[in-house]
């Protein structure tokens, strides 16, 4: 863990089309922000993702999802203000059968998530198994990675 406490996760499979863009953005992160705070790639299983955030004070999780946006479109869900729009979401599920959404519902049921919890949700396009990201989410990589720099930036 960073010594400020900020992590930085990419949740998402990268063989499953959009579904990869978490770990993408956080790939560009990692060269944004250096080696100051800690960046996980990492597939969304619930338990190892709360592992994860444990001892963190600031907690970034980008990760892919639908909601009827156009794809590409970035959501910013604050955990301590905007929980209610998480059912509004849906995540890619990992190969357990539970997403970010269960995820952030266990932590919240064990008090497991960091005090100040950021979601950064890519409107996806495309789960199909093999393929890249789309054109729309390719081009939101950069947008979402300078976002979250300067969140972090403004939190150091």
């Amino acid at each position: 863990m960073s010594g400020d406490g900020v992590i930085i996760v990419g949740i998402g499979n990268p063989e499953r089309g959009d579904d990869g863009v978490g770990r993408v953005v956080v790939r560009r992160l990692t060269e944004m922000v250096g080696t100051d705070v800690e960046t996980v790639e990492h597939d969304g299983e619930a338990a190892s993702l709360l592992d994860c955030l444990e001892g963190a004070r600031t907690a970034f999780l980008i990760d892919a999802c639908v909601s009827g946006a156009p794809p590409g479109t970035a959501h910013r869900i604050d955990l301590a203000d905007d929980a209610g729009i998480l059912p509004d979401l849906q995540f890619g599920l990992s190969t357990h059968g539970f997403g970010l959404a269960e995820a952030i519902a266990l932590g919240r049921a064990l008090g497991a998530l960091p005090p100040r919890s950021i979601v950064y949700a890519v409107e996806a396009a495309s789960f199909e198994t093999g393929a890249g990201l789309s054109p729309a989410v390719a081009q939101a990589v950069e947008t979402v990675a300078r976002m979250v720099a300067d969140e972090v930036m403004q939190h150091a």
